[in-house]
């Protein structure tokens, strides 16, 4: 099976990482202090769960968190599972 892309903004004035998929509005939000992202919500409508959506979310989040050169706070327990699940970001945790 051939999953699409998904596509993520990262929307820093607002401090959250977005993507809409089939209409539903999907979320990371966090919160910057210093050099700390703290991961504070992840959240993807049921209609369209199972999709890997807020892997991809919270994928750009430490994607974005490495190139920024900050270091990440999973608060949010989804971010603390996925973070355990992808050791090349483990340098990253605060």
């Amino acid at each position: 099976m051939n999953t699409p892309a998904i596509d993520v903004i990262h929307k820093r004035r607002e401090r959250v990482f977005e993507a809409v998929v089939d209409g539903a509005h999907c979320v990371l939000d966090y919160q910057l202090s210093g050099n700390v992202m703290t991961i504070t919500h992840t959240g993807v409508p049921s209609v369209v769960g199972g999709r890997g959506i807020a892997g991809a979310l919270t994928l750009a989040a430490f994607q974005s968190a490495r190139s920024e050169g900050w270091k990440v706070h999973p608060a949010c327990s989804y971010a603390a599972d996925w973070l355990q699940r992808h050791a090349e970001f483990a340098d990253l945790q605060a």
